[in-house]
C-alpha cells in the first residue's frame, strides 16, 4: 500500500501508472493548426500575384494554388465530401486520443489532428462558401503535388501511427478491471 494519494487501481504500481495526455496533444494540434494557417497567410500575402519562389530548384517551390479536391486533386467537384470526412475524423482522432497514455501517441493524433482540424477550417470558411472551401497549398514538390504545412502535418503523424502500431506500442494504461 503507497502512504501518497494517487488514483492507482489495484494492480497497477507506481511506476507503471501515468497521466493522460490529451492536453498535450490539443497542444501539439494547436501548433499544428497556427503553423499551417500562418504559413498560408504568408503564401496568399507573398505568391498572390502568381509568383514562384524556388526553394531548391525545381524539385522544392512555394506557388499559390486553390485546392478544391484532396491529396493530387482527386475529386474537386465533391469538396463537401471532404468537409464531412474531416469532420468525421477530427471527432475520431479526438476519441482515439482521450486515453493516451504514450509520448509518441500523443505526439502522433497531435499532429493528425491538428492537420484534420486545420484542412476542415479551411473547408468551412473559405472560398467559395461554407462547406465548400477550397484548402490553400503551396509548397510544389517538383511535379508531383502541391501541399500545405497540414499535409506535412498528416503524413508524419500516419508514419508515426503505422510505426508505433507494428512496435505494438499501447495507446493507453490497459484497463485493470479485465483479467
Amino acid at each position: 500500500m503507497t502512504s501518497d494519494n494517487s488514483t492507482e487501481s489495484p494492480g497497477d504500481t507506481p511506476s507503471r501508472v501515468r497521466p493522460r495526455l490529451i492536453g498535450y496533444t490539443v497542444a501539439i494540434a494547436a501548433a499544428v493548426i497556427l503553423l499551417d494557417q500562418g504559413s498560408k497567410w504568408w503564401a496568399e500575402t507573398a505568391l498572390a500575384d502568381g509568383h514562384t519562389i524556388p526553394v531548391i530548384g525545381d524539385l522544392i517551390r512555394f506557388v499559390l494554388v486553390y485546392n478544391p479536391g484532396a491529396a493530387f486533386s482527386i475529386g474537386t467537384d465533391s469538396t463537401w465530401v471532404f468537409t464531412i470526412l474531416a469532420a468525421v475524423a477530427v471527432v475520431v482522432i479526438v476519441v482515439f486520443a482521450w486515453p493516451v497514455t504514450s509520448r509518441g501517441w500523443m505526439v502522433t493524433f497531435g499532429l493528425l489532428l491538428g492537420g484534420a482540424a486545420t484542412h476542415l477550417g479551411d473547408r468551412l470558411f473559405r472560398e467559395p462558401g461554407f462547406g465548400r472551401g477550397h484548402v490553400v497549398d503551396f509548397i510544389g514538390y517538383g511535379t508531383l503535388f502541391i501541399g500545405n504545412v497540414a499535409d506535412i502535418a498528416i503524413f508524419a503523424g500516419a508514419v508515426t501511427l503505422i510505426v508505433l502500431a507494428v512496435r505494438g506500442i499501447r495507446i493507453g494504461r490497459p484497463d485493470s478491471s479485465r483479467v
